[in-house]
């Protein structure tokens, strides 16, 4: 029996990294491009931001909330370029990308599934780590199996290997774009060659999938589906194929994911490379208040947990290329006194999630590595340091030494011709 569901949505997430000599650069192309428009947060329209993050993150993130309008008038009437320049001060800036009207598109010849894109978002932070948001939902009836298909495909349209993947191949038919290339043209046109992503080995040619899913409750609750439930729900929150085979066991497989089942009917998946929302529609709030959560509060929570690993993955970088140690030595306590040790939320699902995703990403065994090569290039520059103050010193007083010496020869050498005389 097909799990049949009731709403559905993906964001495809693609990490990227922009050089940080070239940061307000990259912001003065976007913001001269008129299909990039930057976004402003407001406290009242945007109170469930506002009441979900606590006031450190969100004064990175969200920093526009304490701005009154007549600010926001005066940045709007500046130069973009001044823009650019302003902009790089704060911590965070978020774009919304203009979509004309809905690019739809299907996958498949005759059995596709037909597709729109109905927000695109790029989410850029100051030391030049970026995030690309893409919002897709599938259009008519569907099943889950239809979602776990889409995403298998979607998120490898960067991939070298797309074409050689004979597996729902996904076509594009629209006034906008006529074809998976152009979306990946647009990409790169967002992203460059994203070469600051490769150096720190981030998949550049793979999306990070994040999926909410509603399905019917009458499935939900069939006892003949569970079996079938928990394959789905392991194969959507591993980014696979709808027929890929998976082996049940005893230990069931929820075990072989990591799971948060905040009750029987909303349950959340997690992997290193997708984070999924599965619910039924027993009641309204699962497909309508639920799915708005998700997008807002979490996804900007996901983001914001993906920075913090990046960040560390490209301090790292710096501090193995022994270059500018007290450079990135600031970065490293400014990051742990800015972000590291500051909770995001007291949202009793966000932190579990929090929990969840720092341990799938290892956020804290890269945060260890770092700390461990940052003793030791601390270590070492005090051990410089002070050999170095001990050759000055040394140098001073062999430098006192002779000017004593060459006193004392002056000295002797003025007694004898006196004594001469």
């Amino acid at each position: 029996m097909e799990l049949k569901t009731k709403y559905q949505y993906t964001y495809f997430i693609y990490p990227y990294v922009v050089n940080e000599k070239n940061y307000v650069r990259y912001l003065q192309r976007l913001l001269n491009s008129k299909e990039y428009k930057i976004k402003f947060f407001e406290s009242d329209k945007d109170a469930d931001l506002y009441e979900y993050f606590l006031p450190k993150v969100r004064n990175t993130m969200f920093w526009s909330m304490d701005f009154a309008k007549l600010r926001i008038s005066k940045f709007e009437n500046l130069d973009k370029d001044m823009q650019a320049t302003v902009l790089s001060k704060y911590p965070c800036a978020i774009f919304e990308y203009s979509l004309n009207k809905d690019i739809q598109g299907k996958a498949g010849k005759k059995d596709g599934i037909f597709f729109n894109i109905s927000k695109i978002e790029v989410i850029c932070f100051n030391n030049g780590i970026c995030f690309l948001t893409i919002k897709t939902m599938l259009e008519g009836e569907n099943t889950l199996a239809d979602v776990c298909n889409f995403n298998y495909k979607f998120r490898d349209i960067k991939s070298k290997l797309y074409d050689f993947k004979g597996y729902e191949n996904i076509k594009i038919q629209t006034d906008m774009f006529n074809d998976v290339k152009e979306i990946t043209e647009l990409i790169k046109e967002i992203t460059g060659n994203n070469k600051g992503a490769k150096e720190l080995n981030l998949d550049t040619e793979r999306f990070i999938t994040y999926s909410y899913a509603c399905i019917d409750q009458e499935n939900w609750n069939d006892k003949t589906n569970e079996e079938l439930l928990e394959k789905e729900l392991y194969k959507f929150t591993q980014v696979e194929r709808a027929d890929n085979l998976v082996d049940s066991n005893s230990n069931g497989i929820k075990q072989k994911i990591t799971v948060v089942e905040k009750s029987k009917y909303e349950i959340y998946g997690c992997s290193n490379i997708a984070t999924i929302l599965l619910t039924a529609d027993i009641n309204s709030e699962n497909y309508t208040k639920l799915p708005h959560i998700f997008e807002r509060q979490y996804l900007y929570d996901y983001i914001y947990e993906l920075y913090k690993k990046i960040t560390l993955k490209k301090i790292n970088n710096e501090f193995k290329q022994n270059s500018k140690f007290k450079d990135t030595k600031q970065k490293f306590i400014d990051f742990t006194q800015k972000v590291w040790i500051e909770e995001t939320t007291n949202d009793n699902t966000g932190s579990m999630l929090e929990e969840e995703w720092g341990a799938i990403l290892k956020t804290g065994e890269v945060y260890n590595q770092v700390k461990a090569k940052y003793d030791v290039l601390y270590k070492n520059s005090n051990i410089e340091k002070t050999a170095k103050t001990n050759k000055l010193i040394v140098a001073i007083l062999i430098a006192l030494l002779l000017i004593n010496i060459i006193g004392i020869f002056k000295y002797f050498r003025y007694r004898s011709k006196k004594f001469a005389r």
